[in-house]
C-alpha cells in the first residue's frame, strides 16, 4: 500500500510548501524523449509529485543505451522506452497519472501529444524536431524547458510562447535542416552529464510551474564538465 501523502513528500517540505505541492499535483507535464535526459527528468518529476506525466518516445532500448539511460536494463533491450518509463513511474509513485505515446514526435501528431499540458520538457535529439516543438508549443500557449547534451557538455533553456528560443540559439535557417542527430554522434554521451543536465531541466520545470525563482528564459546555460565551467548567455 502507498504511504500517506504527507509521508511521501515530507522531505519536500520547507523548500516546497503544501500549496506548492498541491500545485505540482495538479500539473500535467509532457516529456518528449525518454533516453539519457528524459529518463532522468521522468524519474525526478515522478518522485517530486507531478500529478500527470505524458511520456512520448517511439524508440526501443538497444545495448548502446545501457551506459547512460536510466530505464534501460540488460533484460529489457528491445522494449519501448515509453513503456519502460511508465512502468517505472508506477513503481515509484502510483499517484502519478501516466499517458504513454509509443511514437516519435512529428508535426502531424504534435498537437495531440502536447495539448492540455502545463509544461513540455524537450529531451529530443534533433534540432529539426526542436523547432517543430517550439512552433507547436507556441501555437497552444505552452512553455517548454529544453535540454541537450554532447559528451560532457550540456545546455538548458526555457522558452515561452513568443520568445526567440531556438532561433536565437541555432539560427532561423536551422529549422529547415536535416533530421539527423547532432554532434553527440561523434562525442558520445556520458551518464553523469545526462543526469546533470536532466537535474537542471527539472529545476527549471519547478520554477515554471510554481512561478518561483529566476528562470533561464531568454538565456542559455552551457556547462562543460571537463572544465568545471558553467556559463549563462543572454539570448
Amino acid at each position: 500500500m502507498p504511504r500517506p501523502v504527507q509521508d511521501r513528500y515530507i522531505r519536500n517540505q520547507q523548500t516546497i510548501s503544501a500549496e506548492d505541492q498541491e500545485c505540482l499535483g495538479r500539473s500535467r507535464v509532457v516529456i518528449l524523449g525518454l533516453g539519457g535526459l528524459g529518463g532522468g527528468v521522468c524519474e525526478m518529476l515522478a518522485r517530486i509529485g507531478i500529478g500527470e506525466l505524458v511520456l512520448v518516445d517511439g524508440d526501443r532500448f538497444e545495448t548502446s543505451n545501457l551506459n547512460r539511460q536510466l530505464f534501460s536494463r540488460e533484460d529489457n533491450i528491445g522494449q519501448f522506452k515509453a513503456e519502460a518509463a511508465a512502468i517505472r513511474v508506477c513503481e515509484i509513485n502510483s499517484r502519478v497519472r501516466v499517458t504513454v505515446y509509443k511514437a516519435f514526435f512529428k508535426a502531424d501528431t504534435a498537437d495531440a501529444m502536447i495539448n492540455g499540458a502545463d509544461l513540455i520538457v524537450d529531451c529530443l535529439d534533433t534540432i529539426h524536431d526542436r523547432f517543430l516543438l517550439q512552433k507547436a508549443a507556441a501555437k497552444l500557449g505552452i512553455p517548454l524547458v529544453s535540454g541537450a547534451i554532447a559528451g560532457v557538455t550540456g545546455q538548458v533553456t526555457v522558452i515561452f510562447p513568443g520568445d526567440p528560443g531556438f532561433d536565437a540559439i541555432y539560427g532561423p535557417d536551422a529549422a529547415s535542416g536535416s533530421h539527423e542527430r547532432g554532434v553527440e554522434q561523434t562525442t558520445g554521451n556520458l551518464a553523469h552529464c545526462a543526469m546533470f543536465v536532466a537535474s537542471l531541466q527539472v529545476a527549471e520545470c519547478l520554477k515554471v510551474l510554481l512561478k518561483k525563482g529566476e528562470l533561464l528564459q531568454n538565456r542559455l546555460l552551457i556547462a562543460d564538465l571537463w572544465q568545471n565551467s558553467v556559463e549563462v548567455m543572454e539570448l
